[in-house]
């Protein structure tokens, strides 16, 4: 049972009991911690602050008594994680129902452990107040930190409703321009399941027990040591183009969590590709059917300056055409 001597800010440490047998995850911990309301559980379910056996809990998954259970109660300090904040947003379409952001690198999505403030769901509170009464403020789904692009919000439950059952659907079409290691010569596709890296919290992995993750990728642009892919998604994994590109060996430049080890590359792009400070990842298409209209839409927006820089660098240092 749930250990009462830890201190109200560590870990809750408890055996699911055996008469929850059957319980969904959710309706255990709204049992065993009573005092905590059913929203703030699963915002903490969502930020894998809820471990079962060791591993990031799902609310639906089910209990079937003699799991260990690992419950972080978010610090004083993520209390104020939903306050408003005047960040600014690079907005390219709103209306009534929904937004979409051309997200920033090095902008935080949610907060979370280390970021409690100054995240995209702290600016959408300040433009749009009324994201207050809607489960995350709109977000439904997400770009790492270092990945920038386009982003949709929701500015109303029918939206948000109607968007999640979109991206169940995979009808939300999302495009992503990807620089990676090596050189590829035609384009293809990944159907290979994504979960929990074993023994790295921090990563993902190609794994037998993951959820299906389908990555289609062509390319773009071929030079001496790299390669422009634009990949596009079936399916939404956290770091599913990471992960699936260094599955084929071909590694995303600049991704640290990735990299495993030097890459071979030819002398004169070494210090430009080694020393990219982020993946080179951007999401640059967006496509969906409006809740409200039912019609379709599509946005683009093009690369950063600092991903655009990079391609030029290449194509100076390899004595290339700039590119039409």
């Amino acid at each position: 049972m749930r250990d009462y001597s830890a201190p109200a800010d560590d870990t809750i440490h408890f055996v699911v009991p055996s008469e929850f047998a059957g319980f969904r995850l959710d309706q255990a911990l709204a049992r065993l911690l009573p005092e905590y309301s059913r929203s703030r559980l699963q915002d903490w379910v969502v930020l894998e602050q809820v471990l079962l056996d060791g591993k990031p809990a799902i609310s639906k998954q089910k209990v079937w008594g003699g799991e260990t259970l690992d419950v972080l109660p978010q610090s004083q300090e993520s209390d104020q994680a939903y306050l408003p904040e005047d960040i600014p947003l690079d907005i390219v379409f709103e209306d009534d129902d929904l937004i979409v952001i051309n997200k920033p690198v090095g902008l935080v999505v949610h907060p979370g452990s280390g970021n409690w403030q100054g995240t995209l769901l702290n600016a959408l509170l300040f433009h749009s107040p009324q994201l207050s009464c809607v489960p995350r403020a709109g977000i439904v789904h997400r770009l790492d930190k270092d990945t920038s692009g386009l982003l949709v919000v929701a500015k109303n439950l029918i939206t948000q409703t109607n968007l999640v059952r979109q991206l169940q659907e995979r009808s939300v079409k999302r495009e992503y321009l990807a620089l990676v290691h090596g050189e590829l010569l035609h384009g293809g596709a990944v159907d290979e399941p994504i979960g929990r890296h074993p023994s790295n919290r921090v990563k993902m992995a190609v794994t037998e027990s993951g959820k299906e993750a389908v990555t289609h990728y062509k390319v773009e642009r071929s030079y001496l040591s790299c390669t422009l892919l634009r990949c596009s998604l079936e399916t939404g994994r956290t770091h599913q183009i990471r992960v699936h590109m260094a599955y084929l060996k071909h590694p995303l430049v600049g991704d640290s969590v990735y990299l495993n080890g030097p890459q071979k590359c030819v002398m004169q792009l070494r210090d430009i590709l080694t020393k990219f400070p982020r993946q080179a990842l951007h999401a640059t298409r967006l496509a969906l059917e409006h809740p409200v209209t039912g019609e379709r839409m599509e946005w683009h927006v093009p690369m950063p300056d600092d991903m655009l820089l990079l391609l030029k660098n290449i194509r100076s240092a390899l004595d290339e055409p700039e590119s039409d």
